[in-house]
């Protein structure tokens, strides 16, 4: 049976799943957009140099760094004619809150599981102990 706390938990792990928590996934499930992220991390670039060493368009590039920029994952500021990207790591860091509850939801529930086994079978082996052969 689940207690009221694990129901709390488990409601807390489920409403973590709102529509910017899908954002960031979708953002990261694709390898351009991760490279992406992995080049911001170093520093602020802007997208032309971000575009240069990939093997898709500028505009390929532009279309990645909108879905980064919707999910919350990119911030863009422009200079004149430049813009310039940076790393907004909060959306991270919601979704590595969301992962690090979630598992320790279900690590709970793991645990709970394994004394329950450990407890019936501790009680079967008393019963066998106890019967008369």
């Amino acid at each position: 049976m689940l207690n009221v706390a694990t129901l709390v938990t488990f409601h807390n792990v489920v409403e973590h799943s709102s529509a910017a928590l899908d954002l960031t996934y979708a953002a990261l499930a694709d390898p351009t957009r991760r490279a992406i992220l992995l080049r911001l991390q170093q520093a602020e670039a802007r997208v032309t140099d971000i575009a240069r060493p990939m093997p898709i368009s500028l505009a390929a590039v532009s279309r990645h760094i909108g879905v980064l920029e919707n999910a919350g994952l990119v911030r863009r500021e422009i200079r004149g004619r430049d813009h310039y990207l940076r790393a907004d790591p909060e959306r991270l860091a919601e979704a590595e809150r969301w992962i690090a509850e979630y598992t320790a939801f279900w690590s709970q529930r793991a645990d709970a599981l394994v004394a329950q086994l450990e407890a019936r079978r501790a009680e079967a082996g008393r019963a066998d102990r106890e019967e008369p052969r």
